[in-house]
């Protein structure tokens, strides 16, 4: 047995037989995730340029409170204690923000990327025990098939915000009917985020898990099929979605600061 194989046996970090660059993707996914994390969370404590015209972004989407047409209960109430900063983002985004989190692909990305555990297959760890999902607080990522389905209603609010995006105030009056440059963005995002949403692993178990005979049950065989589809791309439609998201976000708020105007197509 060669040194690097007893390193690796023995639990040395980083210590490893193999001789590709194995560390390539869990730093690409440390500095991508480290990334989003930062403007998402400065996004989300903004509190203003949020929404423009119809648009409204993903990141404060349902709107519960706030200064935007889009609010469904209007500006922030007054009950609401003046000590703690306000933001609208801020009481929805940990539905979508856990459901990513406890995600099963992302669990293994980051595990790599941010807790090297481990840093890679056949990879030695800089730990020499594992307790595993059962133990806490690991076993919280277990409320994953939970935020599924807030997640899906979330999903539908974001499809709705798309439809008021195809509606634009005239100079006259009213409203109108039109399809702009961040209506086809906003779009885009939803279908992105329905990709990655419908092909996880829970709804895949919700709809086909439980059933010894899939042939059996014509209906939910066709739908078992559907979203294996996407589950096969789950870690294209996870990234595609991340992207999206963000650059939805930032569209919105670069139209809302008057730096970009939004371009009207139809």
């Amino acid at each position: 047995m060669s040194v690097p194989d007893v390193l690796w046996k023995n639990g040395k970090f980083g210590a490893t037989q193999r001789r590709d660059s194995w560390w390539v993707a869990p730093f690409f996914d440390f500095l991508v995730f480290a990334s989003f994390l930062t403007y998402a969370n400065w996004a989300a404590w903004q509190g203003n340029n949020y929404f423009s015209g119809p648009y409204l972004s993903p990141f404060y989407s349902p709107e519960i409170w706030g200064d935007s047409p889009h609010a469904w209960f209007g500006p922030k109430p007054g009950w609401f204690p003046s000590w703690l900063p306000f933001s609208p983002a801020l009481l929805i985004l940990w539905v979508p923000g856990l459901f990513r989190f406890t995600c099963y692909y992302y669990r293994g990305a980051y595990y790599k990327a941010f807790w090297a555990d481990p840093p890679g297959c056949a990879v030695g760890e800089p730990r020499n025990s594992y307790l595993g999902e059962h133990s806490f607080p690991l076993i919280l990522q277990n409320v994953h098939r939970y935020m599924l389905y807030l997640a899906i209603s979330f999903l539908l609010i974001l499809a709705y915000d798309v439809w008021k995006a195809m509606w634009f105030v005239k100079a006259t009056g009213g409203t109108e009917f039109g399809i702009g440059l961040g209506t086809i963005i906003l779009a885009v995002n939803v279908v992105f985020l329905g990709s990655y949403a419908l092909g996880c692993h829970s709804i895949r178990h919700l709809i086909g898990g439980r059933v010894d005979c899939l042939s059996e049950q014509p209906t939910r065989e066709k739908l078992y099929e559907c979203v294996s589809c996407l589950n096969h791309n789950h870690k294209r439609w996870a990234w595609c979605s991340l992207f999206s998201v963000a650059f939805a976000d930032i569209y919105v708020r670069l139209c809302a600061m008057g730096i970009w105007t939004d371009l009207r197509i139809i």
